[in-house]
């Protein structure tokens, strides 16, 4: 899966918690978009769909926006 349908999944799923269409580079966490809760959803629904976990310590890191969170998918996803 290439790096554009990362970032369309990943957004997919964003929107889909949180009732917010979101560009690639929206800041997710800084934005107030995505808090604690969302974020823990976010974690849970990325682990179900890539099956790459967000270690807890960097979940913040990660959420930072769509690109961000597909970047790291690309590289912790077999291919």
């Amino acid at each position: 899966m290439d790096i554009k349908n990362i970032e369309a999944k990943v957004a997919e799923i964003i929107e889909g918690i949180i009732l917010t269409k979101v560009d690639p580079d929206t800041l997710l966490i800084e934005s107030g978009l995505v808090d604690s809760l969302a974020a823990v959803d976010l974690a849970l629904a990325v682990e179900r769909e890539f099956g790459c976990k967000i270690p807890p310590t960097e979940i913040d890191a990660h959420l930072e926006s769509v690109h961000t969170l597909a970047a790291f998918i690309a590289e912790n996803t077999a291919a």
